[in-house]
Formats: C-alpha cells, sequence, structure tokens
C-alpha cells in the first residue's frame, strides 16, 4: 500500500511539473487544495492508464520497440497521457493536454520527473 501511495505523489508531482512548464498542459481550479485534489485524481487515473493499457499497448508496437531502438517510447507515453486527458475530461477533472506534440513533451517531462522522484522518495517493498 505504501509502494501505491509513493507512485501516486511522484505521479503527481510529474504532473504538476508538466502543467507548470507546459501552457498547453492546464489544470483549472479554484485554490490550491482543489488543485491538488485534481492533481492526486489526475494521477490515480494516469496510473490506472499506465497499469492497464500501457502494457497491452507496449505488446502490440514490440516491433516498433526494436526498430526505433525505444523512442516509440515517447510516443507511447505521449498516447497515455492524451488518454488520461481524455478520461479526465469524461469524468469532469479539470485537467487537459491539448495536442499530440504537447503531450510528447509533457510526457517526457512526466518521465524525468517521475524517476527523479522515485529516486528520492522511499521504495519500500514489504
Amino acid at each position: 500500500m505504501k509502494n501505491f501511495v509513493v507512485k501516486t505523489i511522484a505521479n503527481a508531482a510529474a504532473l504538476a511539473v508538466a502543467v507548470w512548464l507546459l501552457d498547453k498542459i492546464t489544470l483549472t481550479g479554484g485554490s490550491t487544495g482543489k488543485k491538488v485534489g485534481t492533481l492526486l485524481v489526475v494521477a490515480l487515473l494516469f496510473g490506472l492508464v499506465n497499469f492497464l493499457v500501457k502494457p497491452v499497448v507496449k505488446v502490440l508496437t514490440f516491433p516498433l520497440f526494436i526498430l526505433t531502438l525505444g523512442l516509440i517510447t515517447l510516443v507511447v507515453n505521449a498516447l497515455m497521457l492524451l488518454l488520461t486527458s481524455w478520461l479526465a475530461d469524461k469524468f469532469d477533472v479539470s485537467f487537459h493536454v491539448e495536442g499530440f506534440w504537447t503531450a510528447v513533451l509533457g510526457g517526457l517531462i512526466i518521465s524525468i520527473v517521475s524517476w527523479a522522484m522515485n529516486v528520492v522518495l522511499p521504495d519500500d517493498k514489504d
């Protein structure tokens, strides 16, 4: 359970950095508390998308992973971010990613920040 909470916090922090750096990734809301709550909901959606959909997409695109030496990962991460944005819209969560190239850059930022957060935050396997 602790590992799940740590990963959700890391995802939320990574999403916050992407929202902060990119104008076309928006998170609307009134107070700071509402924005933090929205970020946590989006982080849960993003984690769910990465847990359920990303493995299937990776298996289906395996030949492209080999052909592009893994660079297709940027496209897969962008698609997962766009899917998260679409789901957030369906659940009436105020998070939106505008455009594929914004999603590619956002996915790259989220990957780097999430990796750094997972290095810093404790990861108990108990």
